[in-house]
């Protein structure tokens, strides 16, 4: 099944929203800043996605500006970080069985339908 993690307020996850329903192919869609991710679902993620926590990252968001930016973290502390503050991820991330990108630009989310 696929999923796609969405923020209603942003515009890109909004148009990658529209690539799903377009595709005619049934979706789940979370929104990952009401119901948050556990650890695990995170770690399957950016497996997936295949790349690293700080990857994942929104760096331009204050929160990481102010408190983050240009400092040395773990991959733990990071993914805490996402996980306690999931508007720091980027969006939208769509899996697709094995498979996951984020939609940025949308048309990633091409790439695995």
């Amino acid at each position: 099944m696929i999923k796609i993690y969405h923020n209603p307020r942003c515009r890109k996850s909004r148009e990658g929203l529209e690539i799903l329903k377009e595709s005619g192919k049934e979706f789940i869609i979370v929104k990952y800043l009401e119901n948050r991710l556990s650890l695990a679902e995170l770690t399957r993620i950016i497996e997936l996605l295949g790349i690293e926590p700080i990857d994942l990252v929104r760096k331009n968001e204050t929160f990481w500006k102010e408190n983050y930016k240009d400092k040395r973290i773990s991959k733990e502390h990071i993914m805490k970080l996402m996980l306690s503050n999931p508007k720091l991820m980027e969006r939208p991330i769509v899996v697709n069985n094995n498979k996951a990108v984020i939609g940025r630009p949308p048309e990633n989310i091409k790439t695995i339908l």
